[in-house]
């Protein structure tokens, strides 16, 4: 069994934006910005012959290269927050990527919890705040609420191993796919 997920590499300038905000944040816990990404599919433990079929279905979806912005900040957790992250600009070809590769972990036999996509990069992941914090926390995302970077070309997705740790989640590239030219 892999757990693995479908997601969105990040250019190193994105990164470099990110990880100011994170400085500019009052996060308690931070995830590390080689860790950076946007998740697409969230895929789980799968068998290995599983995710060999999603990867000959990945192998040939057809998609055009497309722009994406990075854009504002948020929490995950109401009153107690327990993520921050930065949100995504509203994009159609992103949205339609996402169901393509919701819809190829499907047919391949993936079987994952489907929810509404809601694209975000998690800069950070905590235990709820306590109110002092957590109102520091939340004064600090409506200080970046303008949040923007980018945009950046959307050229290939990329197939990620998550090994859990005690010092957090380490990903691996276990496949990438070009989307066409």
């Amino acid at each position: 069994m892999i757990r693995a997920f479908l997601a969105l590499d990040l250019p190193d300038a994105q990164r470099a934006a990110l990880r100011l905000q994170q400085f500019l944040l009052p996060l308690p816990g931070k995830v590390e910005p080689e860790n950076f990404h946007l998740t697409l599919l969230f895929l789980g433990e799968q068998p290995v012959a599983v995710l060999e079929a999603l990867h000959d279905r990945l192998c040939d979806l057809r998609l055009h290269p497309f722009a994406l912005t990075l854009q504002g900040l948020g929490l995950f957790g109401g009153a107690k927050a327990r993520v921050a992250w930065a949100g995504v600009a509203p994009c159609e070809a992103l949205d339609q990527l996402q169901a393509k590769c919701a819809n190829a972990a499907a047919l391949a036999g993936v079987r994952f919890q489907a929810r509404k996509f809601m694209p975000h990069v998690t800069l950070g992941r905590f235990p709820p705040p306590d109110p002092i914090d957590q109102l520091r926390l939340e004064r600090g995302i409506a200080e970046g609420a303008g949040f923007r970077s980018g945009p950046f070309t959307v050229s290939e997705l990329v197939m990620y191993e998550s090994q859990l740790g005690p010092k957090g989640a380490r990903y691996t590239v276990l496949a990438r796919y070009p989307l066409a030219r």
